[in-house]
């Protein structure tokens, strides 16, 4: 196939997904057995729609590549949405998820154990939404199930893989900035609501 060709296909390839296919499934869909440089035809393909200023691109994530929307456009592509039953997860499920990402492969107990709840409804729903798998079992007693995330685990979040999860240091680092933040906004309240009081006094002082 010619360049042009190679780089047609790989665009329709990606427009007909409903899911993030990788190089070597492009590459067989592709290149018809001979390897073809499919990064560096989608590197091409995103400088082009970069430089046209496309509302799209192609983003690798969960271990491949699918067209996605750029993140500007978001509120337009909400709108489109509007009416459709949308369930999210609960923020129950989002700590057990986090749990399972980082802790992986992990039991139940010591799921519950971080937790200091039962997580059986949860695990349950995070199974049914495919956004865990159960990998094996412990060699601990009674052989408890192990669980870990999927692939659509990281489409879900937006990664590419599990190296791309935020470091337990990050994430405390970016909780620090948080309080320190709301906490410098709590400060600026009590001064501005302590200038007030005082702006009052003084009033009432005049006024006599």
């Amino acid at each position: 196939m010619e360049p042009e060709e190679v780089k047609s296909a790989v665009e329709a390839l990606l427009f007909a997904t409903d899911v993030p296919l990788n190089l070597d499934r492009l590459e067989s869909l592709v290149g018809n057995g001979r390897p073809a440089p499919i990064r560096e035809v989608i590197e091409h393909l995103n400088q082009e729609y970069w430089e046209q200023r496309r509302a799209f691109f192609i983003a690798e994530v969960g271990g491949g590549f699918q067209m996605a929307t750029r993140s500007q456009y978001g509120p337009w592509v909400k709108k489109l949405f509007l009416g459709r039953t949308e369930t999210r997860l609960s923020p129950a499920a989002l700590e057990a998820l986090a749990i399972i990402a980082f802790k992986q492969p992990v039991i139940r107990a010591d799921i519950q154990a971080i937790r200091g709840v039962d997580c059986g409804g949860v695990l349950g729903t995070l199974l049914d939404r495919g956004l865990i798998r159960i990998t094996g079992r412990s060699e601990a007693l009674g052989r408890p199930l192990l669980y870990g995330t999927t692939k659509k685990f990281l489409r879900y979040f937006g990664l590419n893989s599990l190296s791309d999860l935020p470091k337990p240091k990050e994430i405390e680092e970016l909780l620090q900035q948080q309080r320190e933040g709301e906490q410098r906004v709590e400060n600026q309240t009590k001064q501005v609501a302590g200038s007030g009081g005082d702006r009052g006094s003084e009033e009432v002082r005049s006024s006599d």
